[in-house]
């Protein structure tokens, strides 16, 4: 696919189909960008377009296309796109809407799609409903609005199944070099990860970002994965789909699976792609991305003329896994050298106004405190409206970020308090120098928090996911059922038995040991229902719990003792990313709490113990205070034995629930279990 796709994104001959404004738009656009190769306009009535000779029909060309914009109606394209593979025409984007995406709307629409695909066969298609790409590497451009972009020597790649939001990124002012922008729109042949995969094979790009409102196909986005790993190039993706009104419209828009935003962000951290959550954000990280590359580290240092600012940047990273170490004598001796013995040293620095606007003095402290032991240095420094003040002793930060990257070698950027105050010149003289240009506070921190975690994880080689397969007919089994098949596959559960009528449940008693736990069947929620009953000491007051409980079927067990907190432990069906394990603070906490991680099936051992190490109720479990400690090797011995479970019922179950799961010193006991299953899908 991406041998194909390499001859649509490189082209050296483009046809425009149509004659609007769409298609009279892409004409001259290549003539802006500089395209260097031969545009030809297809009209039937018309003479020339945007300044083009226009032929009457594709059979006139010179020869077969490498990449075509069809800018005609959906019935048209159909036919337009089998006449393009009949030629041997190198690939389409194809504009038109009224596919699958609006099958709601229009009866004909996924019928359509497919007659579109058939018609394709194995020439390339990009969309339908998508505006296409811009190469700026080569001024290639398949794009009939205006843009924002410019022509770059390098840059980095953006897929996006939004057009909107593709327009919206070419026009931002942060120095960000594009070297793509693409359009996938409905998917219906070619995905944003095979183009993904065609865009990164180019040496010229050096990271891939990714708007995503459905992931599709697990299998190729792991080979995009591997292949960003493979060859050094980081991918940032942002994920439409966090609330329910974001998911309908992600559905109504491409007829895309959203899927859980649980089970993306286990996706993106298995496969090492770094996730924001904004636009901005996203532009930051790729910009760092782009001139840094990946931070060794999460230790990050700061320096500005301004006591607030200072304090402001050491708010700001409260909420993320960055540090400000304290300064190590080696910095401290610089800094003082620099400084003179008037400025309180720290990390944040403030270095007070003395020295400005020395820009050698600024230099030597921004060098001093860019030590090796700091992933990632910062001079904060806002800078005046061009149009209302003298700028020019600014010009001081720009030669001592300079100096301090040639100097050092390491990363460093300049930053901003708000984003507006960075105008887009500089920001790009610093991007030139190898200086970050980093605007917003804010935006820049949980970018270089991304850009750090992405250190870490380059060398990434995941499992598959285990593919979801959607059960037939699937229904709740009882809990003693679900206790019945987890204890088959190891996991601990207590001794019980359910048994209907008073006079079973006398003798059921008889036969366990007290304290007992007595539940009514048949009941979701049973603690709202008043049908469990806990600690109960003797038969007598098993009875008497038994006789206020709705119906006359029981579970009667014994109660779990050693227990020194309480866990969640599910797996979900996600159609769009597998199979979701979720881990925990379970029991009465579980809502309340929120307090949640989680992984994809299969999980290793070692990632679901990383993950229990990151919920906060993991310093109950290791003995907070000097409390007892829970058997973490039980806990994961019971996780691991509940995915072979369900890895074995692939296909049949739907969910699987264990909560909570009793975490003692010995072992981890499930003492309450919810299935829902039905029958695998033969077809």
């Amino acid at each position: 696919m991406t041998k194909h796709l390499d001859r649509l994104f490189r082209p050296k001959t483009i046809a425009v189909v149509g004659g609007g404004a769409w298609c009279r738009n892409v004409v001259t656009k290549c003539a802006e960008m500089g395209f260097a190769g031969a545009v030809w306009p297809v009209h039937p009535t018309k003479s020339e377009i945007g300044g083009k000779r226009a032929f009457a029909d594709l059979s006139e060309l010179p020869s077969a296309p490498d990449a075509v914009f069809i800018g005609v109606n959906r019935h048209a394209t159909v036919d337009i796109v089998m006449q393009l593979r009949d030629m041997g025409a190198g690939g389409a984007v194809c504009f038109a809407n009224g596919f699958r995406e609006a099958k709601g709307e229009m009866a004909d629409g996924a019928n359509l799609q497919d007659r579109l695909l058939e018609a394709a066969g194995d020439m390339t298609i990009i969309g339908p409903n998508c505006y296409g790409f811009i190469n700026y590497l080569d001024g290639a451009l398949l794009w009939p609005d205006q843009h924002g972009g410019k022509p770059a020597e390098s840059g980095v790649a953006i897929v996006t199944q939004s057009s909107n939001i593709a327009i919206n990124l070419t026009m931002q002012q942060r120095a960000l070099p594009i070297a793509y922008i693409a359009t996938v729109g409905n998917q219906a042949q070619t995905g944003f990860a095979d183009v993904g995969m065609a865009l990164l094979e180019d040496p010229r790009v050096t990271a891939l970002g990714l708007h995503i409102e459905g992931v599709g196909d697990l299998r190729k986005f792991e080979l995009l994965a591997e292949m960003a790993h493979e060859l050094g190039k980081p991918i940032i993706a942002i994920k439409a789909g966090r609330s329910e009104q974001a998911r309908a419209a992600t559905v109504s828009h491409t007829a895309s699976i959203a899927g859980s935003d649980a089970g993306s962000r286990a996706l993106f951290r298995r496969l090492g792609v770094g996730q924001v959550e904004s636009l901005p954000i996203f532009i930051e990280a790729l910009k760092l991305l782009h001139i840094a590359g990946p931070l060794p580290g999460h230790n990050i240092a700061s320096m500005s003329c301004s006591g607030g600012e200072a304090s402001l940047m050491a708010d700001a990273i409260i909420e993320t896994v960055l540090n400000f170490p304290e300064l190590t004598d080696a910095q401290s001796d610089g800094l003082r050298r620099a400084l003179g013995p008037s400025v309180s040293l720290a990390n944040p620095l403030d270095y007070n106004t003395h020295i400005w606007p020395d820009s050698d003095a600024i230099a030597a402290t921004f060098t001093a405190l860019a030590a090796p032991n700091i992933a990632f240095s910062m001079i904060v420094s806002d800078f005046p409206r061009g149009d209302r003040c003298n700028t020019t002793d600014w010009d001081c930060v720009i030669m001592a970020a300079k100096a301090t990257r040639q100097v050092t070698g390491r990363a460093v950027g300049v930053v901003t308090t708000l984003a507006e105050n960075l105008p887009e010149d500089v920001a790009e003289t610093l991007a030139l120098a190898g200086v970050v240009p980093c605007f917003g506070i804010d935006d820049t921190l949980m970018a270089v928090a991304v850009a750090a975690d992405l250190c870490g994880s380059k060398n990434v080689r995941a499992e598959p996911v285990l593919l979801p397969a959607q059960p037939t007919k699937p229904a709740v089994i009882s809990e003693n059922a679900a206790k019945s098949e987890l204890s088959a596959y190891g996991v601990p559960v207590p001794n019980g038995v359910q048994v209907s009528g008073m006079n079973a449940l006398k003798e059921a008693a008889k036969s366990l040991h007290n304290p007992f736990v007595i539940k009514g069947v048949g009941l979701s929620h049973k603690s709202e229902h008043g049908a469990v009953a806990v600690g109960l000491r003797d038969i007598e007051a098993v009875i008497a719990a038994a006789t206020k409980m709705h119906g006359d079927t029981f579970l009667l067990e014994e109660m779990v003792a050693d227990c020194i907190a309480e866990l969640l432990v599910g797996v979900v069906l996600d159609p769009a990313h597998g199979y979701v394990l979720t881990l925990g603070a379970g029991g009465t906490l579980t809502e309340l709490l929120g307090d949640t991680r989680s992984l994809l099936v299969p999980a290793s051992g070692d990632a679901v113990r990383q993950e229990l190490e990151c919920l906060k109720i993991y310093p109950v479990l290791t003995g907070y205070r000097g409390g007892m400690a829970a058997n973490i090797d039980a806990i994961v011995d019971a996780v691991m034995k509940l995915q072979t479970y369900v890895i074995d019922n692939h296909g049949r179950v739907q969910e699987v629930e264990i909560n909570p799961l009793m975490c003692g010193t010995k072992q981890a006991v499930a003492a309450d279990a919810l299935i829902l299953a039905g029958e695998p899908d033969e077809t």
